[in-house]
């Protein structure tokens, strides 16, 4: 067939893929931060180790990235990914509180960098113009791996961790201005500096003003228009939407697509998708991370670091010390207690992806000569390795032995923002809302979750905190509030789909109050086998209200006639309860629940 396309065109796609699936697996197990497996697999892979023998042994050019240009540049979406989901995680009021610390911290960091790598550069004889390059490249740090790294080490939510976010969203911020700068350095003329930078800044502030203009305006009716469609499909495909949108508008804008991925995730932060969107996302943004890393591994030329060992090495030591010792005395400055500057300083330390973005815009123009420009990357790279190992030191050096009551808040986003224990209500239906309401009346702080878009704009409007979402999945009930939920109420009408979500729940806290709507007896034996705590089948409920009524009304005492109810409902859940519930009493617990 004409234009179809041969094998050699997917080899390196199979070729990460099986690579992945040998690593994630391999370096969890090992408990070893997956990063590095990918770093290294993509030196393996790349035209300087196996690619340079494979003139010897052509059968390794099968083993080995044909294209690795393709490759980073996919792999660059994984960084995009990677701040959508950090976005999503925050909110405007979040990043309010943030403030200080990024227009603070973060900008001193830049700052403080630049003029201490440059300084070290101009001392070794490179230019001013070189020297601003090589210092804006180096005082830059890694988003793709910091981020991963403090989250795997549980420390995003530590005051070194949020002080190291912090400093990285702001280095976000500055990459479109440093690329500018470089840019007018590289050759632009004294009179045509205003002009160019009214054509360079007008362009992204337009485009930031219409990612949130039209964020606000277009972003939660587009999804709830997907929603009410009930396919799981458009979702995804609205979900990636927004995601690559976001991203595409930035960049024509000047931006890096990553910082509008980032706008838009803090805008889906505060609508009722924001779980669901996290859940479908979360496995492309692994899967592209590791893309990404694998290319900047594939890029690491070793030649360069045998030919000259000390040149690199120095370069990368020097860095890692030189911003060592800035980060922790900017830290201490902004108040942060000593264990917690040295783990910001510690995972800041090394450089990061967008050093490849402005050394290669730096060696197009002419500021850096090659020869410099690869040294500094490969030493830069280098860095990148030994991120994780950073991150772990710094967990190290800043951990401390936490009280039950100091655990139960370390999830805080912010220093005062206490994450509350909620009853989760997984269905809003006209059950579900009146769960709802009594737990309200009884000051129970509650969460709710449905698949029905009507249901849930009725909801957000009352200004409730009702989700959309599929509760069945671990994912979306972990990240819904699971591991310090009070209790679960499943109040769906289909049985199938209540017995995934008790089954799933149940799975993730044994320790949870689990109550699930019923309906019949039969459903409540299963429900009761898969770990509810309590089953309540509409049929017998309707039967034992409808005797209370009648008895009530025949002039029966209301103390006794309770009484009688209650000893009735608990000889229920108790027969419901035991293994042969459905055995020799399922005549008398059928013919109760239908006369």
């Amino acid at each position: 067939m004409a234009g179809a396309a041969s094998p050699e065109s997917y080899k390196d796609v199979v070729l990460f893929l099986a690579t992945a699936g040998v690593v994630v697996p391999l370096f969890k197990r090992l408990k070893i931060s997956p990063v590095l497996g990918f770093l290294g697999a993509g030196v393996v892979l790349g035209p300087h180790v196996l690619g340079s023998l494979a003139s010897v042994a052509p059968w390794l050019s099968y083993v080995t990235v044909g294209k690795p240009e393709e490759l980073g540049a996919l792999g660059e979406l994984g960084v995009v990914f990677l701040l959508f989901m950090v976005g999503l995680e925050l909110s405007w009021e979040r990043l309010r509180l943030l403030r200080r610390a990024v227009f603070g911290l973060g900008a001193g960091q830049v700052v403080v960098g630049m003029v201490a790598i440059g300084g070290v550069a101009l001392l070794f004889g490179q230019s001013l113009p070189a020297a601003f390059a090589i210092g804006a490249a180096l005082t830059l740090s890694s988003t793709a791996v910091i981020v991963p790294s403090l989250i795997e080490q549980k420390r995003m939510h530590a005051e070194g961790g949020r002080a190291s976010f912090a400093v990285l969203l702001f280095q976000d911020l500055a990459v479109a201005p440093l690329l500018i700068t470089i840019t007018l350095f590289g050759g632009v003329g004294g009179g045509d500096i205003g002009r160019t930078l009214l054509f360079t800044f007008a362009p992204a502030a337009f485009g930031i003003v219409v990612l949130v203009v039209a964020g606000r305006l277009l972003l939660r009716p587009m999804l709830k228009s997907v929603a009410r469609a009930k396919s799981e499909e458009l979702f995804m495909a609205a979900a990636l939407l927004v995601v690559i949108g976001a991203g595409v508008v930035a960049a024509l804008s000047g931006l890096s697509m990553a910082l509008g991925a980032f706008v838009a995730g803090l805008l889906l932060a505060e609508t009722e998708f924001r779980h669901e969107v996290e859940v479908i996302i979360e496995p492309f943004k692994g899967l592209l991370l590791g893309l990404f890393f694998v290319s900047l591994g594939i890029g690491l030329d070793l030649s360069l670091l045998v030919r000259q060992p000390l040149l690199i090495l120095g370069i990368a030591g020097g860095l890692i010390a030189l911003k060592l010792v800035s980060v922790f005395g900017l830290a201490r400055l902004f108040g942060l207690k000593n264990t917690s500057a040295a783990e910001t300083a510690l995972a800041l330390a090394a450089a990061g992806e967008f050093a490849f973005v402005l050394l290669d815009s730096a060696m197009g123009k002419g500021l850096v000569d090659p020869a410099t420009g690869e040294a500094v990357l490969v030493a830069a790279t280098l860095t990148m390795f030994v991120i994780p190992l950073l991150a772990a030191l710094g967990a190290r050096v800043a951990y401390k032995p936490q009280t039950t009551e100091e655990a139960a808040v370390a999830l805080a986003v912010s220093e005062g923002e206490v994450p509350a224990a909620k009853v989760m209500v997984i269905g809003y239906g006209r059950v579900g809302k009146l769960v709802g309401e009594m737990l309200t009346g009884h000051e129970v702080a509650w969460v709710g979750v449905d698949q029905d878009a009507k249901s849930i704009e009725a909801a957000r409007r009352e200004g409730l905190e009702v989700f959309f979402g599929d509760a069945a999945r671990a994912e979306f009930l972990k990240r819904c509030g699971l591991d310090t939920a009070r209790a679960l109420v499943v109040t769906m009408d289909s049985p199938e789909a209540a017995e995934a979500v008790v089954a799933v729940a149940r799975s993730l806290r044994p320790d949870l109050t689990i109550v699930a709507r019923a309906r019949d007896a039969r459903h409540a034996h299963r429900l009761y086998e898969l770990g509810a705590t309590d089953a309540v089948p509409e049929t017998i409920e309707a039967s034992l209200q409808l005797s209370e009524a009648a008895l009530v009304d025949i002039g029966i005492p209301m103390g006794l006639v309770i009484a009688s109810i209650h000893e009735k409902r608990d000889e229920f859940r108790k027969a419901l309860n035991r293994p042969d519930a459905l055995g020799g009493r399922r005549r008398r617990l059928r013919d109760v629940a239908t006369r």
